[in-house]
């Protein structure tokens, strides 16, 4: 079974890493595409230009961040066939959520990830139903 890993992008690169996809809105400074050993950088699936602003990483919204930035995930069918396409990808390959913050538990790439777990739970419990009928 695959995995969704998440790090940061100044982290190493890794064997295991699989597909790597850059989930934020703005190049990480200091590092090089070719350092970043990217599959994609997936820009639509980063929190709005004006969420990202409001929130500025401060772990006392986080909730509140958490829960627009949800809404905007669930809302846009451009996003939402980008989290198919992450899904469909890590049937048989390991992917890594990479981000540049600096909080490892206060990010956007832990909230994305929560979604692809849960959306890929509903699509697996989809086909297992459909397979009984």
């Amino acid at each position: 079974m695959s995995n969704i890993f998440i790090k940061r992008i100044y982290d190493p690169y890794e064997e295991n890493d699989g597909y790597r996809i850059l989930v934020d809105r703005l190049w990480p400074r200091g590092i090089s595409k070719e350092k970043a050993k990217l599959y994609c950088w997936a820009k639509d699936l980063a929190p709005s230009n004006e969420l990202r602003k409001k929130y500025a990483h401060n772990k006392e919204h986080f909730d509140e961040f958490r829960e627009r930035y949800l809404e905007e995930l669930r809302t846009s069918d451009l996003i939402k066939n980008e989290v198919k396409q992450i899904i469909k990808l890590n049937l048989d390959h390991n992917i890594t959520l990479l981000y540049a913050a600096k909080n490892n538990f206060y990010n956007n790439a832990i909230v994305l990830r929560d979604e692809i777990l849960l959306n890929k739970n509903a699509e697996n419990d989809q086909t297992i139903n459909d397979k009984s009928k």
